[in-house]
């Protein structure tokens, strides 16, 4: 994998490049504006990379369901589309990119392959969504390559399971949705026979809690009769996937989030992942799996770089933030990982999630510094942030479809108000952005850079010294979380204050850490990486390092021996 550490910048083109200030709840394109693959010019994304970013996460590139109709590529039935702009995980076309980026929808593709190039050119990676279990209800695929077969094009509908069908039917039998099904059209969506809903709902009445934009694929496994599994030979989905990735790495792309790869077998990620890397060897992929019983499986078999780290890390980060648990249960993240931590990708955000900022989460984005420096800093593994994160975006408009749930909405179209005033009609001047979005933004790229930047972070070993320090009245591990990071004679001590209140903590390090990392003890000069402050420090297991900890802050000293 080379060096796993590096920085995701998770962005939706069609939100953000969108200069819109008066948008209208449910409106349609024309209403309220749509963001476009020019938004990243040369400027751009050279302001991007200079946050601390190395990959950018373009979400919603592919061609999805949307009631947004042009010349040659109508508009998917208004029953089947959430919101107006649509779901990016409801794929109409897996050969095509979404006509509302394009500024020619004829030469959207020209301008999607010049966006890679672009990004290429000023030093960032590209990332892509690729969305292996569910399909728009209406897939059809005008932009197929010569010799492609259609998903479903050859399914023998009369069988509810066949290793040969791409998708799984309920014979002889209408859906039969519990959602509207006209949704203001001029006539019912109707589907004969019905397909399985993408979350697995294996009858024809799904309802606004499922997935009911979407269709399950069919890997070859018989959900009705034990799971049983029919791969030899290999099913035909198994091939049509496997050249959808091929396609898309073919146009430069670094890598792939791989929505919802727990529902796909993991027998098809270890024949897939394989051959793409025989190909194009540098190709990353990054599953989103929430399962922790299947995390070793989709990384040593399935062949995965990156998990998500959100049923662990994430989860007890925001409950250390929000909800007043224990700092020190942050070392039973790591601790459950055992050998694969370097394949964790972390986060504090990204589309499914609540702001940071939001009423639902922290409220205030300043309380959630001290996670994001664990979240950063705590071993080798990539981490990611979401577009807007760095300047506190709340995510509390109610857009539309997606309403005031602190999300920033993926169904609509939409203006993202930080986003909108960072870039401050191109010019990146900062003018419209206030003083606090203004120190969070240094404080996010300060993290960032310490991240890419230092080796005891991107190569160093990890040791958590909060454990040391539970009997320690002058610690408290309610609230306080710390750990070493080091390599060769660099060293990097962390000490973040989950706390409304300041902290004037004396660290304990034990002898175990000495043994450890192999050292002395010794004073040594140290640099606090956050504030340039400098000071010696008394590195020993017999005496206390005593550090002053701001209110939900973090002390980041740089210590060289």
């Amino acid at each position: 994998m080379g060096n796993n550490k590096f920085v995701i910048y998770q962005v939706l083109p069609r939100l953000f490049g969108n200069d819109s200030v008066e948008c209208v709840p449910g409106g349609d394109i024309r209403t309220n504006g749509v963001g476009k693959f020019a938004d990243f010019n040369a400027l751009t994304l050279r302001k991007i990379k200079d946050k601390g970013v190395t990959h950018i996460w373009y979400t919603g590139i592919i061609e999805h369901a949307s009631k947004t109709e042009y010349p040659g590529l109508p508009a998917t039935h208004p029953a089947i589309v959430k919101g107006n702009a649509g779901s990016p995980y409801a794929i109409r076309d897996y050969y095509d990119v979404s006509a509302d980026l394009a500024l020619n929808v004829e030469d959207r593709m020209r301008e999607f392959e010049d966006l890679v190039a672009r990004t290429h050119r000023n030093g960032l990676k590209v990332i892509i969504d690729f969305v292996p279990n569910h399909v728009s209800r209406q897939y059809v695929s005008d932009a197929k390559p010569a010799g492609v077969e259609d998903l479903g094009a050859n399914d023998d509908q009369t069988k509810a399971f066949s290793p040969y069908n791409n998708f799984y039917y309920i014979p002889g039998t209408k859906l039969a949705g519990n959602f509207d099904m006209i949704a203001g059209a001029a006539h019912p969506y109707e589907e004969l026979p019905a397909k399985v809903t993408g979350n697995d709902c294996f009858n024809q009445y799904p309802s606004v809690n499922d997935w009911f934009e979407t269709v399950k694929l069919n890997y070859g496994i018989d959900y009705m009769n034990g799971r049983t599994r029919a791969f030899s030979p290999i099913p035909d989905t198994w091939f049509k996937m496997l050249d959808i990735l091929r396609f898309w790495a073919g146009k430069g792309v670094d890598g792939f989030r791989c929505d919802m790869a727990e529902m796909v077998p993991v027998e098809f990620w270890n024949w897939a992942i394989s051959r793409i890397k025989d190909e194009f060897k540098d190709v990353i992929f990054i599953a989103e799996v929430y399962n922790p019983s299947l995390y070793n499986s989709y990384i040593k078999v399935g062949g995965f770089d990156y998990l998500y780290d959100k049923v662990g890390l994430y989860d007890t980060l925001r409950d250390v933030v929000s909800h007043g648990r224990a700092a020190s249960d942050i070392s039973y993240c790591w601790q459950s990982l055992g050998d694969i931590q370097e394949h964790m990708l972390n986060f504090l955000e990204n589309h499914d999630e609540q702001r940071v900022a939001s009423d639902f989460f922290a409220k205030d984005p300043f309380r959630a510094v001290p996670a994001l420096a664990v979240s950063a800093l705590m071993n080798v593994n990539p981490f990611m942030i979401y577009f807007g994160q760095e300047f506190g975006e709340r995510g509390m408009d109610a857009e539309g479809y997606s309403g005031r749930d602190g999300r920033t909405t993926i169904f609509d179209y939409w203006s993202v108000d930080t986003v909108r005033r960072w870039r401050n009609g191109g010019s990146y001047d900062g003018r419209a952005l206030t003083a606090r979005e203004t120190e969070l933004s240094g404080i996010y790229s300060a993290v960032m850079h310490i991240a890419l930047n230092e080796r005891a972070v991107t190569k160093g070993r990890f040791f958590d010294v909060t454990y040391a320090n539970f009997d320690n009245p002058a610690y408290d591990t309610n609230r306080l979380y710390s750990f070493v990071r080091g390599i060769d004679n660099e060293y990097i001590f962390v000490l973040a204050n989950f706390a409304d209140h300041p902290a004037d903590a004396e660290v304990v390090f034990p002898q175990h850490l000495f043994d450890y990392f192999g050292l002395r003890e010794t004073i040594a000069g140290a640099v606090d990486l956050m504030s340039g402050e400098k000071k010696y420090v008394h590195i020993s297991s017999r005496n206390k390092l005593r550090l002053h900890v701001d209110a939900f802050g973090v002390r980041i000293l740089k210590i060289e021996l």
